[in-house]
């Protein structure tokens, strides 16, 4: 993004100056001198990143399939479901199924669209797509070489449980397991 006076509007602030600080393949950040339509005027920080995905893998059986890797950002393990950003070119669906390729191994026949999130609205731009894959079976390993991914079975209400005691903290992950538990709940006549 180029450094322009007055080019634009967003809401209800005009942008008098934007710049961009830092970008890597996966984030950019910048910094936005802002006015307000009251006259008066702010500054933003707002963190763009590549869009993404999570997938929460169900076998028939109900049991799911979550990942626990080491995220270097936190210092330490997070178990989640398995999650990617979408590259160039791939739909959210073909960047889920490349994902569960590339983490667990799996092929999903069964895609069910659970939505899409913005995880920290105010400073952070990262789109999150929402999949439940079902009708699952292997798939000869396609292991990411910086990756260290450890899969973790559990039946679905040992998950849900993990989101409401605090062992899974992963945002996408957290809603994904909460609006497939709705969407079990209304599919079964539940509500």
């Amino acid at each position: 993004m180029t450094s322009r006076r007055g080019e634009r509007y967003v809401g209800p602030y005009e942008i008098l100056m934007s710049r961009p600080l830092y970008e890597n393949p996966w984030i950019t950040v910048r910094e936005d001198d802002l006015q307000h339509r009251s006259g008066e005027k702010a500054k933003f920080g707002v963190v763009a990143m590549k869009p993404g995905v999570t997938v929460l893998p169900m076998d028939d059986d109900g049991t799911v399939q979550l990942v626990r890797e080491f995220k270097y950002a936190l210092g330490e393990e997070s178990l989640e479901a398995v999650s990617g950003g979408i590259e160039s070119g791939e739909t959210p669906e073909q960047a889920g199924l490349r994902e569960i390729g590339e983490e667990l191994a799996l092929v999903a026949s069964e895609w069910v669209d659970l939505g899409l999130i913005h995880p920290f609205t105010t400073v952070v731009h990262s789109p999150n797509h929402m999949f439940l894959a079902r009708k699952l079976r292997r798939m000869g390993r396609q292991k990411e070489t910086q990756e260290d991914v450890q899969a973790v079975k559990m039946p679905f209400d040992e998950a849900l449980d993990a989101v409401l005691r605090g062992q899974i903290v992963h945002g996408a992950s957290c809603v994904l397991i909460l609006k497939t538990h709705l969407f079990l709940t209304r599919s079964q006549g539940g509500g």
